[in-house]
């Protein structure tokens, strides 16, 4: 039986199928009374934002939809979207989609009632107290993958169109005021999409995990979360229609971004100038970097992993959670190799020193390098 449940944190959280059904609801809730739904070029046409869009037409919330959103969102998407808020005197964001929906809509909604460029706000310092927080905007996230977690995140993704470089904008009031996890939305990802998006999920709680620092909430999140992408997302991506399974992996992906504020680390750091450059899926990315990342971290996280393994119900502590790994990749259909994600006469010294000033590596529980993230990337090149 599928699980369904209402949960306040780490905000307000409607968790079950059909509760779609909630949200104009849920824009009363959050004090919206003209919503732009926010959502990825790819779901434009789809039933599922069909559907949403008729509900919200429905209890007289208009169907307005602002769709130019790139798998990688950048500035430039950020800009338009803006525009369209503004143009639209909209006073909240239904941020619908996978992670590059979700990341846009909720920078659509911190932005609009800004006067400073959006790279005035990133992850550095204190810098998110430049923000007029009145000002930002109520947002509703509705995610339809199940892997980003970006539904429950304080932070976007964003990548500079110029320099082409992914940056964090963060700030508290881009937590969403209230979350819709409905797994029926997720019924429909093909199984390429299941597998990528489910093992972003994994490499967040692997990473948090990681983490050297001290977190132990997150700690125990990141484990349980780990046990449900390894019980569940084999049967998701076998049977789509597995509900049970595509709601539990919801919860993993909620679990993972909950406990990344423990840390990132190099999977992360390597992964997104890869993303950025070559336009790969950020999850598949993740995956193809774990196996490497894992061995490079060996020593300082073995000892951990052996607990972590012995719950998961591995044999062989760190390395047999190690073994584990890769053949997780392997049956889920990800490379071992970036050439088979397209990426072709990369750019390494760009990437090295794009990777070196990521905020991920501050969370990785060994000390990285030029050299330690330039070896890395040729293991899988």
């Amino acid at each position: 039986m599928s699980p369904n449940a209402t949960w306040s944190y780490p905000t307000n959280v409607r968790f079950g199928a059909g509760r779609i059904a909630e949200i104009a609801e849920a824009c009363v809730a959050a004090g919206i009374q003209n919503p732009l739904l926010v959502t990825d070029r790819g779901l434009t046409d789809m039933e599922i934002t069909r559907t949403t869009l008729d509900l919200l037409e429905g209890a007289g919330f208009g169907r307005a939809i602002f769709a130019e959103v790139d798998p990688n969102p950048t500035d430039t998407n950020a800009e338009a979207g803006v525009r369209a808020f503004r143009e639209g005197e909209h006073d909240g964001v239904v941020a619908f989609g996978g992670g590059s929906g979700l990341d846009l809509g909720k920078v659509v909604a911190f932005m609009a009632g800004q006067s400073r460029p959006i790279w005035d706000f990133e992850d550095i310092g204190d810098w998110w107290t430049r923000a007029d927080a009145d000002a930002i905007a109520p947002i509703i996230a509705v995610p339809t993958t199940a892997g980003t977690g970006s539904e429950v995140g304080r932070a976007s993704v964003i990548t500079n169109s110029e320099s082409h470089e992914k940056k964090i904008i963060f700030h508290p009031k881009i937590l969403p005021a209230i979350v819709i996890c409905d797994p029926e939305l997720t019924v429909g990802m093909p199984q390429k999409i299941t597998a990528g998006t489910g093992l972003d999920a994994f490499a967040h709680c692997v990473e948090a995990y990681s983490s050297p620092h001290y977190h132990p909430m997150s700690q125990g999140i990141a484990l349980e979360g780990m046990r449900l992408v390894k019980e569940n997302l084999p049967r998701a991506f076998a049977d789509g229609t597995d509900i049970e399974a595509r709601a539990n992996m919801m919860s993993a992906a909620a679990m993972g971004a909950v406990a990344f504020q423990k840390g990132l680390g190099a999977i992360h750091a390597l992964s997104h100038p890869v993303g950025a450059r070559h336009h790969t899926h950020h999850g598949t990315t993740n995956a193809v970097f774990m196996p490497p990342v894992l061995r490079f971290n060996e020593n300082a996280i073995a000892e951990r992993f052996d607990r972590a393994a012995a719950y998961l119900g591995i044999d062989g502590g760190f390395a047999g959670f190690r073994d584990f790994v890769d053949g997780f990749n392997a049956d889920l259909g990800i490379p071992a190799r970036l050439s088979d994600l397209g990426v072709e006469n990369p750019d390494l010294d760009a990437m090295v020193e794009d990777a070196m000033r990521d905020p991920s590596c501050g969370g990785n529980p060994v000390p990285l390098t030029p050299g330690a993230l330039r070896g890395i990337y040729e293991a899988v090149l």
